[in-house]
């Protein structure tokens, strides 16, 4: 990435919004040494890395991407739908770690 398309701080700050907290994640956590997360749907694998590196102090190796459509739902006689959505699963380099449950001491 050259120095004219690095994202601003205030971008950075917007990617991420929220840590994936599933079995499925906790699995791949386990597995493969990633985090997944929930990301703006316009978001790009560069932005990605460079927020969960500026945010988490971390090294980052990969990232993918993926994008999940919302579910059909039913309520009663009204038929919605849940909101798209997409996620990235973050491969953070040997010896790295993110930790988001903090252990009271």
């Amino acid at each position: 990435m050259s120095v004219a398309n690095k994202p601003s701080q205030e971008r950075l700050m917007k990617v991420l919004l929220a840590p994936v907290i599933s079995e499925k994640a906790t699995y791949v956590a386990e597995k493969g040494n990633q985090v997944m997360f929930l990301v703006t749907p316009d978001a790009t694998k560069p932005e990605i890395k460079a927020a969960v590196e500026t945010l988490f102090k971390v090294e980052v190796e990969s990232v993918q991407v993926a994008n999940r459509q919302g579910k059909v739902k039913r309520t009663g006689r009204f038929i919605g739908r849940r909101n798209h959505t997409r996620r990235a699963y973050v491969c953070l380099k040997p010896g790295q770690e993110i930790a988001f449950t903090e252990e009271a001491k």
